[in-house]
């Protein structure tokens, strides 16, 4: 049984670490958290990881804060949502306010803008990792033909009749819920 310290601790480390090397914002944070999450600390499985982030996508505000405070609330309440987004967002401030009187320096730098030419593609590939592993979730649960279906939807909603994203996420959580309900009820030996 682990400690109530062991949880904060983990936390702490969890939610700084997310701080310090979420370069980019929110999206490029969600990977990083989802690998604190789910695979090192187990406070999480994939489909509430994915469902938490639909909900976090889907209120206003920051994602990665959003996201920090869900997981420490669910490990220890409000004392835990409080040190979490202090802990996730501790190192982006004192970065800011010990950078704030080179930032004239190094906007003109050459290996700065080399530093963030070379990040943003990693950041492309590891959002385009996560998308990969959630499209197979989407397979296995719906199917080849459904899974292209609603992908497809959803690029009409947004792309082309600019949907906004919260009511898109809300439409597809509603129609999940439906569904599983419908098929937790068929296995079950039940009618729908």
């Amino acid at each position: 049984m682990k400690s109530i310290h062991n949880d904060y601790v983990e936390l702490t480390v969890a939610m700084f670490r997310t701080g310090i090397l979420g370069y980019g914002g929110g999206p490029s944070v969600i990977p990083l958290i989802r690998h604190d999450a789910v695979t090192r600390y187990n406070w999480l499985n994939d489909d509430e990881f994915g469902d938490t982030l639909a909900i976090a996508n889907a209120l206003p505000g920051p994602i990665a804060t959003k996201m920090a405070a869900y997981l420490g609330y669910k490990l220890r309440g409000v004392r835990g949502a409080i040190l979490s987004v202090l802990a996730h967002i501790l190192p982006s401030c004192i970065a800011m306010i010990a950078l704030l009187s080179a930032v004239n320096y190094l906007s003109g730098s050459k290996v700065v803008a080399g530093m963030i030419a070379g990040v943003s593609p990693v950041i492309a590939v590891m959002l385009g990792l996560m998308a990969y592993e959630f499209a197979q979730k989407a397979y296995k649960g719906l199917g080849k033909i459904m899974g292209v279906a609603l992908f497809l939807l959803a690029l009409l909603l947004l792309e082309v009749l600019h949907v906004h994203p919260a009511i898109v996420i809300l439409l597809y959580l509603a129609y999940g819920t439906v569904h599983f309900r419908i098929l937790a009820r068929k296995n079950q030996g039940g009618t729908p």
